[in-house]
C-alpha cells in the first residue's frame, strides 16, 4: 500500500504577537512628544479581529499607523495580513481607521491557491478544507516542490505550512 504525504497550507497569526505588537505601539505613542497632549487610542477588538486607531487628525492617525506597522514587522507579523479601512471622520473633529486582521484562506485565494498548484503538473492534489488547503501526494520530493512553488508567487495573504506528513 502507497503511502500518503499531506502538508496544510494556512494563513494565521499569533495572537500573543499581535497584543505585545499593539502593546508597544501604545507605550511609544505614550512617550512620544509629537503625540503629547492628544487623543491617542489603539483599541483592539479580539473577537472581530480588529484594530481601531483613533487620533486627533488625519497626519497623527498615519504616524500612528506607520508606529504600528513597525511594531508588527518586529514582532514577525506580515503585513499582508492587515487589511486597511478608509479615514473615517469621528466625534469632535478626531480621525478613525478600522484595521481588520485577515486570518484564514477565503474561498476565493484558496481556488487561486489550488489552481496554481494545479498549473504546477506535478502528482499532487489540493483540496480546500474549510479556510486551509490540504495538498497530498505519494512524494514528499513532489509536497517540496510545491512548497517552493507557492513561497514564489506573489500572494496577497501570508502563508504557512503545517503538518507535514
Amino acid at each position: 500500500m502507497a503511502q500518503q504525504n499531506s502538508f496544510d497550507v494556512v494563513s494565521d497569526v499569533d495572537m500573543q504577537e499581535v497584543d505585545n505588537a499593539l502593546n508597544q505601539a501604545r507605550k511609544e505613542i505614550a512617550q512620544r512628544y509629537d503625540f503629547k497632549d492628544s487623543k491617542t487610542t489603539i483599541d483592539f477588538n479580539q473577537k472581530e479581529k480588529e484594530v481601531v486607531v483613533t487620533s486627533d487628525d488625519d497626519f497623527r492617525l498615519k504616524a500612528v499607523v506607520d508606529v504600528l506597522q513597525n511594531k508588527f514587522v518586529k514582532r514577525g507579523i506580515s503585513l499582508k495580513t492587515l487589511k486597511y479601512g478608509a479615514v473615517e471622520p469621528a466625534t469632535s473633529g478626531m480621525a478613525r481607521q478600522k484595521i481588520s486582521l485577515q486570518i484564514g484562506i477565503d474561498k476565493e485565494n484558496a481556488k487561486k491557491l489550488v489552481q496554481i498548484i494545479k498549473d504546477s503538473k506535478l502528482k499532487v492534489q489540493a483540496q480546500i478544507m474549510d479556510e486551509q488547503v490540504r495538498v497530498t501526494a505519494k512524494s514528499k520530493d513532489d509536497l517540496q516542490s510545491v512548497m517552493a512553488i507557492v513561497r514564489s508567487t506573489e500572494f496577497p495573504l501570508p502563508l504557512q505550512f503545517t503538518n507535514f506528513r
